[in-house]
Formats: structure tokens, sequence, C-alpha cells
């Protein structure tokens, strides 16, 4: 992805402000499909997401790159990626059937440990003592906030562990797409794989769509494309040490949905856990900008 290495002062601000707004989007996204696995499959909500989603992401690839944003020089990448979104957004939205809205989303704040885990295991990158520091104590944080060998451990807990492995690899795999292609190609290929990944896997799931429901269906294509247009403009307009962190608001979204719409109040080991792992996040992704700089 790209980013902004000379931002000024009403950049930041704006970059800060879509950064807010999109995370707030993809909590409501989640939100709703917390409410639509009640009655339908993981893999119908993601296909009927991603199609309702295609033609918006299709516009606004044209609309920001120009026709070039149409063009892949290498498909296969992103079909890979594809695979990884479905099944990152797969495992996400099984956990919502089975845990809180807020102690799901906190796990997967663990993504950017498994991203630097990644890279230094597997891409050679050189990582320092400080950063496995960070990686160590926000699994830490993991182990605290799923409490293994507790009463109160489920093990739905370890989907959005598992969520968050696969979307480290998602991010990663960034790297395979050809560094000509925008961020908007990138934005609509995902949307496009994602869509004929799950279009393949769905007849084995689907169950008739009831019509009130169809407004929900809509909502989450747009809640979800609205938020990963704003995070990628965000990403644009400011360094990534400025807007990354923001993500972690997605936190204080998703208890307050969570607890307006379920009742939903996580247990305190949840919150010291996700403070550990969002300290651990913050970290890590300081000292990447720091490395980089």
């Amino acid at each position: 992805m790209q980013t902004a290495t000379l931002a000024g002062p009403r950049d930041r601000t704006l970059g800060m402000l879509l950064m807010c707004a999109g995370v707030a989007c993809l909590s409501t996204n989640d939100a709703i499909a917390k409410l639509l696995a009640a009655d339908y499959h993981p893999m119908q909500i993601l296909f009927l997401r991603n199609l309702f989603a295609l033609p918006a992401a299709l516009a606004i690839a044209v609309t920001m790159g120009g026709p070039g944003a149409l063009r892949s020089h290498r498909p296969a990448a992103h079909l890979l990626r594809g695979v990884l979104w479905i099944g990152a957004a797969f495992l996400f939205f099984s956990s919502l059937r089975l845990m809180p809205l807020a102690e799901a989303t906190a796990l997967v704040f663990v993504a950017p440990l498994f991203i630097t885990a990644i890279s230094a295991l597997f891409l050679g990158e050189q990582v320092g003592w400080r950063r496995w520091l960070a990686v160590l104590a926000g699994f830490l944080g993991v182990l605290v906030a799923i409490r293994p060998g507790a009463e109160a451990f489920r093990p739905a807990s370890l989907l959005p562990v598992a969520t968050a492995a696969v979307y480290a690899l998602l991010m990663v795999s960034a790297r395979w797409v050809d560094r000509r292609e925008s961020v908007w190609t990138l934005l609509l290929y995902l949307t496009g794989a994602g869509t004929l990944v799950s279009a393949l896997a769905v007849p084995f799931f689907w169950v008739p769509l009831q019509a009130g429901d169809l407004w929900l269906c809509a909502a989450i294509s747009v809640f979800g494309t609205a938020g990963m247009t704003m995070i990628t403009q965000a990403f644009r307009l400011a360094p990534a040490v400025v807007v990354a962190p923001l993500d972690y608001t997605a936190l204080v979204w998703a208890t307050l949905l969570g607890w307006a719409l379920w009742r939903e109040m996580p247990a305190p080991a949840v919150f010291v856990g996700a403070a550990v792992i969002i300290a651990s996040g913050a970290f890590t992704i300081w000292r990447e900008h720091r490395a980089q700089g």
C-alpha cells in the first residue's frame, strides 16, 4: 500500500479523520455481519457482500485511478489474495456467530504481530530484539484475553486469532503484486477475486434470502466498501505511523455496537489482554516506521 511521505498538517488531519471514519464503517460492517450470521452461513454473507460491492469498487477504481486501474500485470497474485481474503473473512464471520463482537475484534488486533513474525521467519527481513519482545508481549496479551485452561475459555476464541494469521498473509502477499498497480487496482481485484472465490463455494451453503434482509446485504456492502476506501485514502494522505494506530478505535465501536445490539460486555480480562495487544501493535508500527525512515 502506498503511504504518504511528505504530508502537511492538513493532509495528516484529513488522513486521521478518514481513518477513524473508515474504522467506524468497518465496525458497522462487522456488526451487520453478526446480525446476518444468525440466519445465514458466513460464505453466503461473504458472497453477497462482495457481489453487491463489486460495482462500487469498479466505479471507485475507474474514478480514482482512471481506465488503467482496470489492468493487472499479475492476475494470479490477485486470485491468491482473493483466497486469503475470503479465508480471513470466513474465519472472522464464523467467530461472530459464537462470541461477542468486541472480544473477536480485540483478538484480531494481533495481526500486525503476525506480519512481523512472518516477515522475519519467511521473508528474511531484519527484526530487532525490541520488535520480537513486542511480538511476544502481544501473544501474551492474547493468552490473557482467551484464558486457555480457565473455565471461561471458549475454543471459538481461536477463530479471530486464526483470522489475524490469515489476514497477515494477505497483507504480506501485497508484495507479490506488480508495483506498477495502484491501490485502487488492488481494491478492485481483491473484491473481484473475493466474489469469484465465494461464488464457487456458496452453492453448498445457500439458503433462500428473506426479503427483509436485502437491505442488510446492501448495507454491509456499502459500509465495507466505504470503510476500505476511506482507510486506503487515509494511508495515501498521512504516514502509516500516524494513521495505523487509529485502527484500534475499532474496539471502542465494537464494544458500543455489541452492547447496543446484543447487550454484550466482554470480561475484564479481554480488555486487559486487548490493552497489551494494542500497545504491542502500536510499538511494532512505530518501530517499522523508524526502520523505514
